[in-house]
C-alpha cells in the first residue's frame, strides 16, 4: 500500500498541474506554421506539434480548462450528498431514512448516459459546456455515495454514536464534524468526490471524441476550443498508418493517466487509519 504522505504529495501535485494548465490555457490555438508540421517533443518541446505546425501544449491547456471546474464541482457535489446521506443516517428517523431510499431508487434507476444525452440535447447550442452535464452526472451518482456513506454510519452505530458522544459532553459540532465527517465519512466521501471527478473527465473526452468523429459540434465546449479527445483524435491513425502523431496519442492518454493517478491517489490519502 502506498503510503500516506506519497499519495498525498502525488495527488495534490497532479491536481496542480492540471490547475496550472487549465489556468493558463490560451482563448485561441496559434497561427498556421508549415515550418513547424507534425514536430515531435524533441524538436518543438515540450509535446511537439499537429498538422499545422501549432504546439500541442495549447490543446493540453485548453482541455484542462474544458474539464477543470466542472469535473471539480460535480466531485464536490458527490462529496457533499455523501456527507448528507451519512449525518441523516444518525438522525435515527424512520421518516428521514424511508425519503433517502425513495431518492436513491428512484434517481439511482435512470440511465446514466440517457440522461446525460437528453441533458445535452435541451442546452441552447451558444450555451453548451461541459457544467450542467457534470452536475447532472453528479447528481445521478449521489445514491451511490449516499448509500455508502449511511452504511458507515451505520456500522458506528447511528444515532447511539451520537447519543453516547453526546452523553460525554461533546458538541454537537465536535459529534458531527469531527468524529463522523472527519474521522469517518472522510475516506468514503474522498473516494467518491475523486472517482465522480475522474469519471466527468472521461465523459468529456468520449462526448468529444464523438462529437468529432461525426464532424459536429461538441456538447462539452465552443467549436474554438480544443479538448483532449482532439489530441487522441490526432494520434489514433499512428496506430494502423504511417503517420507522424504518436507524440499526440502519448499527451493524451498521458493526461488521462494523470488525472486517473489524481484519483486515485486521493482515494489512497483519505483512507482509514
Amino acid at each position: 500500500m502506498i503510503p500516506r504522505k506519497l499519495a498525498i504529495a502525488l495527488g495534490v501535485a497532479c491536481l496542480l498541474a492540471l490547475i496550472g494548465l487549465g489556468l493558463f490555457a490560451p482563448a485561441h490555438l496559434s497561427e498556421f506554421n508549415s515550418d513547424r508540421v507534425y514536430l515531435g517533443a524533441l524538436d518543438a518541446p515540450p509535446f511537439g506539434t499537429d498538422q499545422r505546425g501549432r504546439p500541442l501544449l495549447e490543446y493540453a491547456q485548453q482541455g484542462a480548462s474544458v474539464i477543470l471546474f466542472p469535473s471539480l464541482f460535480a466531485g464536490l457535489v458527490v462529496g457533499g450528498m455523501g456527507v448528507v446521506g451519512g449525518l441523516l443516517r444518525c438522525v435515527g428517523s424512520a421518516r428521514v431514512d424511508t425519503a433517502v431510499q425513495a431518492f436513491g431508487e428512484i434517481v439511482g434507476s435512470l440511465p446514466r448516459m440517457v440522461v446525460i444525452l437528453v441533458v445535452a440535447l435541451l442546452i441552447p447550442a451558444g450555451s453548451r459546456g461541459l457544467l450542467p452535464l457534470a452536475f447532472a452526472w453528479a447528481v445521478l451518482a449521489s445514491p451511490g455515495a449516499m448509500d455508502e456513506a449511511a452504511s458507515v454510519a451505520e456500522r458506528l452505530g447511528g444515532a447511539r454514536f451520537v447519543e453516547a458522544l453526546r452523553a460525554h459532553g461533546f458538541s454537537w459540532s465536535r459529534v458531527f464534524l469531527y468524529h463522523i465527517v472527519l474521522l469517518n465519512l472522510r475516506p468514503v466521501v474522498v473516494r467518491q468526490a475523486a472517482e465522480t471527478a475522474m469519471q466527468v473527465t472521461f465523459l468529456e473526452i468520449a462526448l468529444s471524441y464523438l462529437a468529432a468523429q461525426e464532424n459536429q459540434s461538441s456538447f462539452t465546449h465552443a467549436d474554438n476550443v480544443k479538448s483532449w479527445a482532439d489530441l487522441l483524435e490526432i494520434g489514433y491513425p499512428s496506430l494502423v498508418l504511417d503517420v507522424p502523431t504518436g507524440h499526440a496519442l502519448a499527451l493524451g492518454l498521458g493526461l488521462v493517466a494523470v488525472v486517473t493517478v489524481m484519483s486515485l491517489m486521493l482515494a489512497s490519502a483519505a483512507r482509514a487509519r
